[in-house]
């Protein structure tokens, strides 16, 4: 689907994707309508209503690997994004290790690096176009600066370490939420879907052409049917798109004060 559909209020898309299913319904049971006439007429009403269960079993079937798709590409995108900031955390907690100017430095490097992920990165993850071709300046400083550490007690020696393991934890972390970024339904799978309940649609419409009234309710609620599921799967689709993405709310949490850290007494 477009990026401005995706991009659109829950509300808002669903309206538009309800209303391109009612409009078609109602083009295909007009058409029927015309057509169910005649020799037509006994060639539609000679089609088992005994096919409608297989082909809506099909169409929930398709409905249900999409949407398993779409929702555990969005939790391992929360997933990451929590372990990033988890990972952010505890780096600058073990920063206090090293007081004065190292601590003043990874703070206002990790602090730098969450403000250009939140303004930078999320808006390109939103349109699909971040890359891992580019390594995060902020945190690879912060990094090589944690390694050039000169630790001077066994304390120290132990931050040193756990601060290089949360910092490199951040990166992979920030590598998959980069990656997840890109995932989507394919047209392949929307195709496949549209044209099963056109399917179906098409089946209801045929096998109830002699009873207009019935046609039309029973058509209108599978339509509406279907359009709950596309607006649910669509809304889901990129974990990083839409109203209901991913937020950087948990980076901004995490993200030390500007400034030199305050001792607490």
């Amino acid at each position: 689907m477009s990026d401005w559909l995706l991009n659109l209020p829950v509300l808002w898309m669903g309206a538009l994707i309800l209303g391109a299913i009612y409009v078609c319904t109602a083009g295909l049971y007009l058409l029927i309508t015309v057509l169910a006439v005649g020799e037509r007429a006994r060639a539609f009403k000679g089609i088992s209503p005994g096919m409608l269960p297989p082909l809506a079993l099909i169409f929930a079937l398709l409905v249900g690997f999409l949407a398993a798709q779409v929702w555990n590409d969005t939790d391992r995108a929360s997933t990451a994004v929590n372990r990033e900031a988890s990972a952010l955390r505890a780096a600058v907690l073990l920063a206090a290790g090293f007081p004065g100017e190292p601590e003043a430095r990874l703070r206002d490097l990790i602090r730098r690096y969450i403000q250009d992920a939140v303004t930078q990165e999320w808006p390109a993850m939103a349109r699909r176009n971040a890359t891992l071709a580019i390594a995060p300046a902020r945190l690879a400083e912060a990094l090589a600066l944690a390694l050039t550490l000169t630790p001077r007690s066994e304390g120290q020696i132990a931050a040193q370490r756990e601060m290089v393991a949360s910092l490199q934890n951040a990166l992979e972390a920030r590598r998959q939420r980069i990656i997840l970024s890109g995932s989507s339904i394919n047209w392949v799978k929307w195709t496949v879907l549209l044209v099963q309940a056109g399917l179906t649609l098409l089946t209801i419409a045929m096998v109830h052409s002699d009873n207009r009234a019935a046609n039309r309710i029973i058509l209108a609620i599978f339509a509406t049917g279907v359009g709950a599921a596309v607006v649910l799967i669509a809304s889901h689709s990129r974990p990083f798109t839409g109203e209901i993405a991913v937020r950087p709310t948990v980076l901004l949490q995490v993200m030390p004060e500007a400034g030199p850290a305050v001792a607490s007494h």
